[in-house]
Parts: structure tokens; sequence; C-alpha cells
């Protein structure tokens, strides 16, 4: 299948779905949502289909999304837990939500997202799992990074990288293979809906593994200067507030988050050189703020624990 017929063809699916789940369809245009390397996603009214990366595994995709459906209070969950094929791909479907809306980051709800993971991170696995897909992204965004060859802001990143235990370089199993984690938290994770309260999306990455990794983006942008004191605050507060198990109930979070937020900084600072290099251009200031970060990261030595204290 040519990348060009996956669009038409998601698009017929999804306006099938929809058609099946409301016969009185409004019919507006079916549009695109993200159309990206690790997925595309179409919506036709209320009904979204998301063709998953090429290479996804459809039986891990299965248990995930099984795991999303028996946990309604916490994930979207899927309109039909039993992942289709179009052509080479995995196809899901679900229900519209509501995204966060990224132009007004002062009604970013971290409160809400902090009480998901909370709940999350209690809650035994469904259904089994395989491990949490967190350092396997960061793993494939140095990946990335060394295939652009020498580049001068690769190497304080590369040295980060390096001084990270090999759990959060997918090198090695991870040390907690039992609390359930989203694995690739971010505020676009998030929707609304249709009674106001928020869910998660996004299963890819789910399965069993270190929960800190859920708060390090987070912790990685507060570290880098990124996020104010007082959003950072307000998310580990409401986490802390919920019972979340990642950190101890008070006191220094960062013995557990310093690991996990270096990976996440890794991460961001490597896929910002790659999008830099393919706009040809060099790193902004922004992005100039989280290799520095990686800078300073690889002068001290990362903390080694991964548990919570308390």
């Amino acid at each position: 299948m040519t990348a060009d017929a996956l669009l038409p063809d998601l698009a017929a699916r999804v306006r099938d779905m929809a058609h099946s789940r409301t016969p009185a369809c409004r019919c507006g245009a079916t549009g695109t949502l993200a159309d990206r390397p690790d997925g595309t996603v179409v919506r036709h009214e209320d009904t979204v289909a998301k063709a998953h990366a090429p290479g996804a595994d459809p039986v891990a995709l299965a248990r995930r999304l099984a795991a999303a459906a028996r946990l309604p209070d916490v994930f979207l969950p899927p309109l039909d837990p039993s992942p289709a094929g179009l052509h080479d791909r995995v196809v899901t479907f679900w229900p519209y939500g509501v995204p966060v809306d990224p132009d007004d980051p002062d009604a970013a709800p971290w409160e809400a997202v902090a009480a998901l993971l909370a709940r999350l991170h209690r809650t035994p696995a469904p259904v089994p799992l395989p491990a949490m897909r967190g350092p396997a992204g960061a793993a494939r965004a140095v990946t990335r990074l060394r295939a652009l060859g020498p580049v001068p802001a690769a190497g304080p990143v590369l040295r980060a990288w390096a001084a990270l235990p090999p759990w959060a370089r997918a090198e090695a199993p991870m040390p907690d293979r039992t609390t359930l984690c989203h694995g690739d938290l971010h505020l676009g994770q998030l929707v609304r809906v249709f009674d106001g309260s928020w869910r998660l999306i996004d299963v890819d990455d789910l399965g069993v593994g270190v929960p800190a990794w859920d708060l390090a983006r987070p912790a990685a942008w507060y570290a880098c200067g990124l996020l104010p004191r007082e959003e950072w605050g307000r998310f580990l507060g409401a986490y802390r507030a919920a019972g979340g198990p990642a950190v101890p109930g008070d006191g220094d979070p960062w013995a557990v988050l310093d690991v996990p937020a270096r990976a996440l900084t890794v991460q961001t600072a490597a896929r910002m050189i790659v999008k830099a290099a393919a706009d040809g251009r060099h790193p902004d200031e922004v992005e100039r703020s989280v290799i520095d970060a990686c800078a300073r990261m690889a002068a001290v030595p990362p903390r080694s624990a991964h548990a919570p204290a308390g």
C-alpha cells in the first residue's frame, strides 16, 4: 500500500464506524488530526480512527486496548477492544474527545492529569501487559540523532544519554515490572469527554514499569526552566494528594525522578536537534536551553534510586 492510499482508506473506515454508531450522522468533513510516522489519526464527527505505526505488534496492542477498556475512569475506552487491519497497518477506533488547548497554557489541567496518573499507578494491571515502552521511545530519538552524523549540538546530549543506567536506555529490564504506566505522558495525551471530565488517550506505550517515568516530562520541563515552578507544584502536589506511588508522599522527589527526567530531557533534545536539522537551521533559544540542560546533566552523575522512599 502506498502512503497516498492510507488517508482515503482510513477516512472510509472511520466514516463507516461513525455511521454504525450514529445512523443519522450529520456527515461533516472527515478531518486529519495527525499524520506522522508513528501514527495517522482521522476524525468523522464523534468517531476517531488511528492507523498505528508500521510494524506495530497487534497482539501487544490488543492487550493494551483491553486494559484501557477495563479502566474507563482513567482512559478513553476504545470503541472496539480488538484492533483491525488496513493493508499493512493496525487500526483502532475511539470516541472523539476535546484535546487540551495548546494556545492556552494557563488552562492546562495539571491537577486532572496528576489525579489520573495516580489512579493508574495504583491500579493492578487488569490484563497481562508488556513493559511500558517509554525508554524505547527515548532510545529511538537518540538513534535518529546519531543517524545525523557529526552535529555539534549532539555532543552533550549523547554524553548525558551514556551516563544513564541501562534500563533508562532500554538496554535492560526496568527495575519495576508490576506498576501500570502510561509510558508517554504529556498534555497532548489528555482529552475532555462529554461530562466535562478528563481521560488519558494513546495506549501505544501502555505497560508495566517505573511509574516515575510518567512524571518525568513535566519534571524535565521544570528542570529546564520551561515549566513554571507554580505549575510543577500544582502537578506534583495533586499527584501526591491523590496517593500516587511514584514519589514519596512528602520531601524531596528527585531521588526518584532524576533518572527518568534526565532520559526525557535527552529524548526532547534529540528530537529538537533532528527537527532543526530537517528544517536546515540551528537550534533556537528554547531548543538550546534543553541542550544546555543535557550539558549540565553530563557533568553530574545521575541519582540511582528508582523506587519511592515511602
